[in-house]
């Protein structure tokens, strides 16, 4: 990286204080263009700012409940305390009835790894210390701020353009901030970067952090997982016991200090892990001399990256959780194992269950439960209900009279982690009556009627061929 480049650099850094805005809407002063993602949380969309033609990220959230809308309006207070070049800028922020949208920096050169991939791009290992490098300063500077990440992972680190090797944090939306009074425990990530502390759901600190950037680090230089099993559930078993070695082929032109920087990061006892400060003067990571500029293997980052986009992702954790559930019909969170329950490999005896389960689930497919028909009055809101099991979690489709729905602030739809679906419909009129279908997956569906009438003669529709069939 030349010093015009970092000068470049450092002249893109742009950061607001955000105050969230409730008087204007976002569409006041940005056009929505394309959809770039989706989450849990909503959409995110490119935008451009109508006032200079810049061009946006917008992180649109639905904040029809209070826990929906105090999560986002925590992202932004975090957003506000991460001012650094190393990390996604929150820009502004947007509150009305039933989103918030948090105008984001938009980071336009890709994810790092692939970028790595691309035919003309060098990738060595002097080039891997300089990324490493700058996710270090990054993750510093968040912990400096008592913040803890909780999903550092490759598609987390973008580069800041196509022609830039600098790079940048994205994605706190799962971030908080640690208090030592009040000990954090978290059920979310992704299988390959969680520590094990997080599988076990213990107290996670900012050496959770390093832990995945241990595995990050590991994959970059080799283009192999170190933890990756055939499934999630072995996975998590590699993680909880903290099984990892380095293949003697695949690492026998890594050099010693960059093994040396993987295994005081990849340690499962948390108080042994390098912290970020510690990492960063790590003796790999100070190394100036280029002399071994070997090409890296990018074929194995290729199969990588390859299993990264058919391998169903999701919330492990989480499904864990709900897979607990499914199998034992609790509603409480997963219990902490005692150490009297843990087995030879460190796991529990109810995990050794659920992962026993959870095979059998995914071959089942989604279970759900019947919509039910509706009789409403002209000019009042209904709410179809339903529910939903299965993983992954299944993704949901909702039907009216043939025409999928498109969600607005008149047709909210909210899909909750414990499988509850819902489609409010507001101010009804008499041309609503129609038939509701919620497809889950393309796998299977149910269907209900709704009529709506004028006045306070209410009768219930004719359900001779039974309530949430399909009667057309």
């Amino acid at each position: 990286m030349s010093q015009e480049e970092d000068g470049r650099n450092k002249e893109a850094f742009e950061y607001h204080d955000v105050t969230i805005n409730t008087v204007e809407k976002a569409s006041d002063l940005y056009t929505q263009l394309e959809k770039l993602g989706a989450g849990k949380f909503g959409m995110v969309y490119k935008l451009q700012e109508k006032a200079t033609g810049k061009i946006r990220a917008g992180k649109y959230f639905r904040t029809r409940t209070p826990q929906a809308r105090e999560a986002a309006c925590r992202e932004v207070e975090l957003m506000n305390l991460l001012h650094h070049p190393r990390l996604v800028q929150c820009l502004a922020a947007f509150q009305s009835q039933a989103e918030l949208v948090m105008v984001m920096e938009y980071v336009a050169g890709g994810e790092l790894f692939e970028r790595i991939v691309d035919d003309d791009f060098e990738h060595t290992e002097p080039t891997s210390i300089q990324y490493m490098r700058q996710i270090l300063e990054g993750i510093q500077y968040v912990h400096r701020q008592s913040i803890v990440h909780l999903d550092l992972k490759p598609e987390n680190i973008v580069c800041v353009s196509m022609s830039s090797h600098w790079i940048k944090i994205i994605d706190f939306g799962l971030a908080r901030r640690l208090d030592p009074n009040s000990p954090v425990k978290v059920m979310h990530g992704t299988a390959e970067f969680m520590a094990p502390e997080v599988i076990a759901f213990e107290p996670v600190g900012f050496t959770t952090d390093m832990w995945s950037i241990g595995v990050i680090c590991y994959i970059l230089l080799s283009g192999d997982s170190p933890f990756q099993g055939n499934s999630d559930m072995e996975t998590l078993h590699n993680v909880t016991a903290a099984q990892w070695e380095f293949d003697e082929e695949t690492f026998s032109e890594i050099s010693q200090e960059a093994k040396d920087f993987i295994s005081q990061l990849l340690q499962k006892d948390s108080r042994r892990r390098l912290p970020s400060d510690q990492a960063l003067v790590h003796p790999w990571l100070r190394k100036t001399e280029q002399s071994d500029k070997k090409i890296l293997s990018k074929e194995r980052m290729r199969r990588f990256l390859a299993h990264q986009k058919w391998q169903k992702t999701g919330n492990a954790v989480v499904a864990l959780r709900r897979m607990s559930r499914l199998a034992h019909k609790l509603d409480d969170p997963v219990t902490i194992p005692s150490a009297q329950e843990k087995g030879e490999l460190g796991h529990s005896q109810e995990e050794d269950q659920i992962f026993t389960f959870l095979p059998q689930q995914i071959k089942q497919g989604p279970s759900m439960e019947p919509l039910k028909d509706q009789v409403a009055v002209e000019g009042s809101s209904t709410c179809l209900q339903w529910h939903v099991e299965g993983f992954p979690h299944p993704e949901v489709t909702w039907l009216w009279n043939n025409a999928p729905v498109q969600e607005c602030l008149q047709l909210p739809i909210d899909c909750e982690e414990n499988g509850s679906c819902s489609l409010a419909i507001a101010r009804l009129s008499v041309e609503d009556t129609g038939h509701c279908v919620c497809s889950v997956g393309g796998e299977a569906e149910c269907s209900a009627r709704l009529m709506v009438q004028r006045g306070s003669n209410m009768q219930m529709p004719n359900t001779e061929e039974g309530p949430g069939t399909d009667q057309q």
